[in-house]
């Protein structure tokens, strides 16, 4: 006997309802299939060339921690509570005194405007559309000037040489655009080894060979949407806020300056000059988190750079919870942070799903950052893309918390979730 509603209706099985299966019919048709982050992968692949899509997807030699940053997520399960009342739900946060929409932002991805026109731009005005942060990448083809024109939710990062004159340049540069949020990314004292860049053809700057010429041919809606386009509209891009500008496409290296001198002394020095929120990006060990709270730091993102710095570092998950005891609290939440004097823990790498924004909160993160998925929909769809892409992430985290039983994330405490069981034989 099939069931049947209290109406006496025949509910099937077979068909899903409106709330399990929806095509949004306004959407670009883009992105009426999209209906997780994950989705927007395979399209880009067909929109860019071989040698932007392997830069933006790969890794560091094997690719081990890009794997790893996804495994870890896999390694924990959810314990949920039933007949919970949870209409009054919410996926609303705040961070550093500012209210945002959900607990979730852009990571900053340098080169954004290769896969996307005018890429930079597009994902600051998403994300102050969607009351979202965005983090804008110190590799950037754009001026940061008029990536915080854009967007007033888009903080700055920052690469940097362990050099008095550049750190001090720049820190006044990003105080006079007006960003109150400057990010330090600590992970790279020299170029990681990005096999995969080699292999795919990709440099930086890009230099002119037939190979890239073809590459990008085979890519007409790419050469001509994006790269030709922009090249008519503002010339040819330079990276605009890593000392000296250099065109995308060169025969000429782009010098980096001495990063591998950078040093805690630099970071005080730019504590001194700084008088807005103070974050670091790319720290895993949770010595490091407490030198970072000694010295002033407003926050840290856990991160191993998505995998694309050090290969087998460790996944940002595993190493939350000591970064976090570190930081100030063993569950640092705002209030407690507040009251210990301690920092703001975030942590990018690997969140695609609701589920994984919520392990890891679970964890004692306040905050995450997505990044490769959604340049992948700035790519292929512009701002209605990123946008798209928000909402699903979102819907997805209120989606959970009715199904974990709670209505503010706040709750979502390492009680809400257990290590994988995981079993083994003997052979």
């Amino acid at each position: 006997m099939p069931d049947t509603s209290q109406a006496g209706q025949p509910v099937s099985a077979a068909v899903p309802s409106d709330a399990e299966w929806h095509v949004d019919k306004g959407l670009p048709r883009a992105l009426a299939r999209i209906l997780a982050l994950d989705d927007f992968e395979a399209p880009a692949r067909r929109y860019l060339p071989r040698p932007m899509f392997g830069y933006v997807s790969g890794g560091a030699e094997t690719n081990a921690s890009l794997r790893a940053n996804r495994a870890q997520f896999d390694e924990i399960e959810l314990s949920p509570r039933v007949l919970v009342d949870v209409s009054a739900r919410t996926a609303k946060t705040t961070l550093f005194g500012r209210g945002y929409d959900a607990p979730f932002g852009i990571a900053p991805m340098g080169g954004t405007s290769m896969a996307a026109y005018r890429g930079d731009i597009v994902l600051a005005r998403a994300a102050a559309e969607t009351r979202i942060p965005m983090i804008m990448s110190g590799a950037s083809l754009t001026r940061l000037e008029e990536v915080r024109a854009a967007g007033s939710t888009a903080w700055f990062q920052a690469y940097l040489p362990g050099e008095t004159g550049p750190i001090t340049r720049l820190v006044d540069r990003v105080a006079r655009a007006g960003f109150d949020t400057l990010v330090l990314t600590v992970d790279v004292p020299v170029s990681a080894n990005r096999e995969n860049n080699v292999r795919s053809g990709f440099s930086r700057p890009l230099r002119p060979t037939a190979r890239l010429a073809w590459e990008s041919a085979l890519r007409p809606r790419w050469l001509f949407g994006m790269f030709l386009r922009t090249l008519l509209v503002g010339g040819m891009p330079h990276f605009e806020n890593m000392g000296a500008r250099i065109p995308l496409i060169t025969r000429a290296s782009r010098g980096d300056g001495e990063r591998d001198r950078l040093a805690w002394t630099h970071l005080e020095l730019m504590r001194r000059l700084w008088k807005g929120r103070l974050v670091l990006k790319g720290v895993l060990a949770p010595e490091d988190a407490r030198i970072a709270r000694e010295s002033g730091v407003d926050g840290v993102i856990v991160s191993n750079h998505g995998g694309r710095q050090l290969d087998g570092a460790l996944a940002p998950l595993r190493a939350l919870p000591a970064v976090v005891a570190q930081a100030g609290g063993l569950r640092a939440l705002p209030a407690v942070v507040a009251q210990a004097g301690g920092m703001t823990v975030m942590i990018d790498g690997g969140i695609r799903r609701g589920t994984d924004v919520l392990k890891a909160l679970a964890l004692g993160a306040q905050f995450m950052f997505v990044g490769r998925p959604f340049l992948y929909a700035a790519a292929i769809a512009g701002e209605a893309g990123v946008r798209h892409g928000v909402r699903l992430l979102r819907e997805e985290i209120e989606r959970d918390m009715a199904l974990l039983g709670i209505t503010k994330l706040t709750e979502m405490t390492r009680e809400r979730i257990r290590p994988r069981y995981t079993s083994s034989t003997n052979a």
